[in-house]
């Protein structure tokens, strides 16, 4: 996994990699497929498209998320959607970015996931939060940080399974 620091600011952004014994268009079929979302997250339990026909750039889907502390939704947007390469979308317009890319790897894929806590997010983070901001910033690092490996080896027991 790699985690990148910004000066004393919890890490804002994450990736990390599994390989999956199936094909990048495969993996790929998955991945974009938001409604299945709830059989590999620890926290989004469920998405569902509302405009757009689907994985392309552009469409809209929400998301259910649930954690011991709370329950929300949020809304994003597809922001990449390439068939068997990668597949991302940003949440709330523009304050954090989510992805996934795909690579060939032998006789299968290497499926990295990827989080980014962008410039918007910090701003939005700080009005919202306001002296909290830093613990909440540092909150959602942690999740990130704790929930990629589980998504991903969710991931790969989903697509393996057939």
């Amino acid at each position: 996994m790699t985690a990148t620091d910004n000066q004393g600011v919890p890490p804002l952004e994450f990736t990390d990699s599994i390989h999956v014994a199936a094909s990048p268009e495969t993996v790929y079929a998955t991945v974009s497929d938001v409604t299945r979302t709830g059989e590999w997250s620890p926290v989004c339990k469920e998405c569902w498209w509302d405009e757009g026909g689907g994985p392309e750039v552009g469409a809209w889907f929400t998301g259910r998320n649930v954690t011991p502390e709370r329950e929300w939704q949020t809304r994003s947007q597809v922001v990449a959607a390439e068939p068997g390469r990668e597949f991302a979308w940003e949440v709330n317009s523009g304050w954090v970015r989510w992805g996934f890319t795909l690579a060939p790897e032998g006789e299968g894929t290497r499926l990295t996931e990827s989080w980014h806590f962008l410039d918007a997010g910090l701003a939005g983070f700080r009005e919202r939060y306001g002296e909290e901001a830093d613990a909440q910033i540092a909150a959602r690092s942690a999740a990130a940080l704790t929930g990629i490996p589980v998504t991903l080896a969710a991931i790969k027991a989903v697509v393996e399974r057939g």
